[in-house]
């Protein structure tokens, strides 16, 4: 009974505190880009050099979006002649990078994980999509077209009507992931309750040289949302997983699911398509590897 207890106290806790978070941080997000047009965007992400990676990385840092919103995107990015680098930072930092994510890091892991996650997944974004452009890999971008734009947004005139957009945005958003994040909390509950600490440190503790690779290849199959994994992630490093294992899972399962690989396969050649699958791996085993090393 006090297991029960236990589990249902850190399911209401976490479902509430990263509810809070969502609604929140989505509504801050929303108002800043009802003053920001989508021309002055991608006229900015236009920059060449490493400006134009850094700005890439930067809008897929700040936009809360999944692979559904990313991949449109990334089209009309590279229809509109945004670089292709620049292009590719975005669909890396994407995913694995929004404020919703780096908020419920720093609410359920500290600041010191918020941070170093944060700077490790930005940094290989940003160098990556400039790396892949100067490889000559633009080149197995298919010859797509962008269909069904919605258009422009309506300039609505008070900072209230705009705040009201803003959140109901965010409360369309936080319906379209509740399934996944009640279903992440529920799994964390369950393995904060009922899981032995000794099977969870002995398989993927820091002791074990290979928890971090595999944390990252389990990712894959998974198609979870950053947001439905941290908590499970919280669950199991207070069972013993080591943070670095945790971190490979969150970027392997966020960054290269299945359903999200099919719809790139849809813009690039198969060769890129490989390429970017390998760049994800490599930057979930980098980045689990940094934690561990840095005993954050």
């Amino acid at each position: 009974m006090n297991t029960f207890v236990d589990s249902l106290q850190f399911f209401a806790f976490i479902f509430l505190e990263l509810t809070i978070l969502f609604l929140g941080v989505s509504t801050l997000i929303g108002l800043i880009f009802e003053y920001v047009s989508d021309d002055a965007i991608r006229r900015r992400m236009s920059s060449k050099g490493l400006l134009g990676n850094f700005l890439g990385a930067a809008l897929g840092a700040i936009t809360p979006f999944c692979s559904c919103s990313t991949i449109p995107m990334t089209v009309g990015f590279l229809r509109a002649g945004v670089p292709f680098g620049a292009t590719l930072s975005f669909v890396l930092a994407s995913p694995l990078l929004n404020p919703i994510i780096m908020a419920m890091f720093w609410a359920l892991l500290g600041w010191k994980a918020c941070l170093t996650y944060g700077a490790v997944t930005f940094v290989i974004a940003m160098f990556s999509g400039m790396l892949l452009e100067s490889f000559g890999l633009a080149k197995d971008v298919k010859n797509v077209r962008v269909s069904g734009g919605h258009g422009a947004r309506e300039r609505l005139p008070s900072f209230w009507a705009k705040l009201r957009r803003a959140f109901s945005g965010a409360w369309a958003d936080f319906r379209g992931v509740l399934v996944y994040l009640v279903a992440g909390v529920a799994i964390g509950a369950v393995i904060y309750g009922y899981v032995p600490n000794e099977f969870v440190a002995n398989l993927a503790g820091p002791g074990n040289p290979l928890a971090i690779p595999v944390a990252a290849i389990i990712g894959i199959p998974l198609y979870v949302r950053a947001e439905t994994v941290i908590p499970i992630g919280v669950a199991l490093t207070q069972k013993g997983m080591s943070l670095g294992a945790v971190i490979a899972l969150v970027i392997g399962g966020a960054g290269m699911s299945i359903p999200e690989m099919s719809m790139l396969a849809g813009i690039f050649k198969p060769r890129l398509v490989c390429v970017f699958v390998a760049l994800v791996f490599s930057t979930a085993v980098l980045a689990g590897v940094v934690f561990n090393f840095i005993q954050i």
